[in-house]
């Protein structure tokens, strides 16, 4: 006899399990194989692709036609899937898209959670007044600008591997026009140097560029493989660096009198930082488990963290405010000096980029499924040979958003060695530096410096910047030979 109990157990469980079953269709076929149809040649296939390219132009406009890049890439990725699935249903098969798109989407949310913790650190860190500290310091030394050239460099290659090479940039660039104010030649210069540099710093650390995070958490290159392209990354920058130095004046303008001083629990919160770091990389390494888990468990702690800021930062604000105004005068004080809010600086991530990269992996993925990738990886590392294209890579990565380049050569996965491996991670992370669009942090200190650092006086230097290219690519082929082997 069934209890009522054991009875509504049962109903429960049945209950769930067709709810599991009607959200996630894919565990009753999780074993079936997906069998693609090659679309190339296909309607669907050509408009797919004029969709993407038109919604591309509209993202490299982005300045100049003033619509946020994530909009088009996002409604294209539904046009492109839904033709797809249009396609697929019409042979009978209602169950391959789906499974793709799944697929594309496990990718995507590792991403995600993953820029999403580095992101609410890095503005933690801006909140707290780290940035300004730093920035304050380095204009009150007085300096001279030739000293701020290579300093800001220096910084922004070594910064970017932790901080990201878009926030490194801003930071410095902000350091250069303090420093150099009306003198528009030096600010123009320096910022090249920034933008070269934190893109250089961000090539040899899977947490300097999203290009080299994806690539480490595909599995093609471990973690303490990607120092091997530290001498690489130092030329890239270095070649350029000493040229445009030579023009630089050593002329000392005077020390600024700027103050900045961090808040509470600013260095803490850098400790914590570098400790979610660790996490991520340990819980790759040792755990086998995907680095997003320790980043998303560093950021619970700095969620907690965040707590105690608050509790103080309220505490701070009451006793501020008290001086023998009344309570309503003081109740008024403690409002308008808002305590510190975790939650403020998850909202302040870049929402626009992370819907980016969602519109840029599905519709990568579409064009993927629809057989495109493929022919791709056949033209450029079949006819080519691997070294060419990877060094095409990177040219293509100053014009088209290294991003969704990498991402393509991630899912056409050609059969490479290391070294041919750490190449195109190197090429697609210093090769945006060639143009001034060709990058995030480019186009951000372009932004910043408006006016000053343009696409044509970054465009006087490419024949430095190429050398420099050009340099990195035959060190690392002659530095790290044996990691071409076949079987490296």
């Amino acid at each position: 006899m069934t209890t009522p109990f054991l009875s509504r157990n049962i109903m429960i469980t049945a209950l769930l399990s067709s709810i599991i079953l009607l959200i996630f269709p894919q565990f009753s076929y999780a074993a079936e194989e997906m069998h693609t149809i090659d679309l190339t040649g296909h309607w669907v296939g050509y408009v797919a692709l004029l969709f993407f390219v038109v919604a591309y132009i509209m993202v490299i406009a982005e300045e100049k036609i003033h619509m946020r890049k994530s909009k088009p890439v996002m409604l294209v990725a539904g046009i492109i899937w839904a033709m797809i699935a249009v396609i697929y249903a019409q042979h009978g098969d209602q169950h391959t898209a789906e499974i793709a798109i799944r697929h594309n989407l496990e990718e995507y949310a590792e991403l995600l959670l993953f820029l999403l913790a580095a992101m609410t650190y890095i503005n933690t860190m801006g909140e707290r007044g780290v940035f300004d500290a730093l920035r304050s310091w380095l204009v009150n030394q007085g300096f001279s600008l030739r000293s701020i050239f290579w300093l800001t460099g220096l910084l922004a290659f070594f910064i970017s591997p932790i901080a990201d090479n878009l926030t490194t940039a801003l930071l410095m660039a902000t350091v250069a026009m303090a420093v150099g104010g009306n003198n528009h030649k030096f600010v123009a210069i320096a910022c090249i140097n920034i933008v070269v540099a934190a893109n250089a710093g961000g090539a040899f650390s899977p947490f300097g560029d999203i290009t080299t995070l994806m690539v480490w958490q595909k599995g093609v290159v471990d973690f303490h493989e990607f120092f091997a392209l530290f001498v690489p990354s130092v030329v890239n920058w270095l070649v350029p660096a000493a040229i445009m130095s030579m023009v630089v004046s050593n002329e000392k303008p005077p020390a600024l009198n700027e103050t900045a001083q961090m808040k509470e629990g600013a260095l803490v919160v850098v400790g914590l930082f570098l400790l979610t770091i660790t996490m991520a990389v340990c819980a790759h390494n040792f755990l086998h488990i995907p680095p997003v888990i320790g980043m998303m468990t560093g950021l619970g702690i700095l969620k907690l963290y965040g707590y105690r800021l608050t509790i103080i930062d309220k505490r701070k604000t009451v006793t501020e405010a008290y001086d023998g105004q009344s309570t309503l005068t003081i109740e008024k004080e403690a409002t308008a000096k808002q305590p510190f809010n975790i939650f403020q600086q998850l909202e302040r991530a870049e929402w626009d980029t992370l819907m980016f990269f969602y519109g840029i992996i599905l519709s990568v993925g579409g064009l993927g499924t629809i057989g495109y990738l493929a022919l791709g990886s056949d033209i450029l590392y079949g006819d080519l040979g691997p070294t060419t294209a990877n060094v095409l890579i990177g040219i293509i990565s100053s014009i088209v958003d290294n991003i969704p380049v990498m991402f393509a050569v991630l899912s056409m996965m050609p059969d490479m060695s290391h070294g041919q491996w750490l190449l195109v991670t190197l090429t697609a992370g210093v090769g945006g530096s060639l143009l001034s669009i060709g990058s995030a942090a480019g186009v951000a200190v372009m932004g910043q410096a408006r006016g000053i650092y343009t696409f044509f006086e970054h465009l006087k230097w490419i024949w430095a910047i190429a050398l420099g290219y050009a340099a990195s690519i035959w060190v690392h082929l002659w530095l790290n030979a044996d990691k071409f082997h076949p079987l490296a």
